[in-house]
């Protein structure tokens, strides 16, 4: 993967190959495939100023929500279910 940092104060909506998008923030970093880079909406950006290619990325999973894809942990806690009926019987 290839890091990239948004350089505007504005929000950008990055096209890809194979019809994806990156929504990256003000001064925001994001990965792209090194192939990606070839794609001419990057292209355009790059030359614009808009976007800074940063080099590859490294090889971690120390990003936020990368090492457990987004799933909370539910270590320690059982989960109960319990009904309670409410008013008169």
């Amino acid at each position: 993967m290839t890091m990239i940092s948004n350089k505007t104060r504005a929000p950008l909506s990055i096209s890809l190959p194979r019809g994806k998008k990156l929504h990256l923030g003000p001064g925001k970093t994001g990965d792209i495939s090194p192939t990606a880079l070839e794609h001419a909406a990057v292209k355009k950006l790059v030359e614009a100023g808009s976007i800074e290619i940063l080099g590859d990325a490294p090889r971690t999973t120390d990003y936020i929500g990368r090492g457990n894809r987004g799933r909370a942990s539910n270590q320690g806690h059982s989960s109960t279910s319990t009904t309670r009926s409410s008013g008169d019987r």
